[in-house]
């Protein structure tokens, strides 16, 4: 991935970063990560984020142990959003018990 290139400016120092499986596809989680989580989840291979009710960064799975390892990173055409591709390890990403965040469905 470039450096640099991401535009923190749009939303106060975040991005909005969105975590698919690598292979099934499918939509874990959204969350937000500034400046320093991006570098830590560049550094480390695992998925950091900012936590915007709590002021910290944190990484994905620190205490469940349901961690997210990171295979790929792109940003969207504006530079201001990320979408990475990651390995689950473990049974679930939510903090419900459920494999996705994405689980509720809205009638239409």
């Amino acid at each position: 991935m470039k450096k640099n290139i991401i535009n923190f400016k749009k939303m106060n120092g975040l991005v909005p970063v969105i975590i698919q499986d690598k292979i099934s596809k499918e939509i874990y989680m959204l969350g937000y990560m500034n400046r320093a989580a991006l570098k830590k989840t560049q550094e480390t291979g695992m998925v950091y984020f900012w936590s915007r009710s709590r002021n910290v960064s944190w990484m994905k799975g620190e205490t469940s142990g349901n961690q997210l390892w990171v295979k790929t990173i792109l940003t969207d055409c504006d530079n201001d959003t990320l979408l990475v591709l990651v390995s689950l390890i473990g049974k679930n990403v939510c903090h419900t018990g459920n494999r996705t965040c994405f689980y509720t469905k809205l009638s239409i």
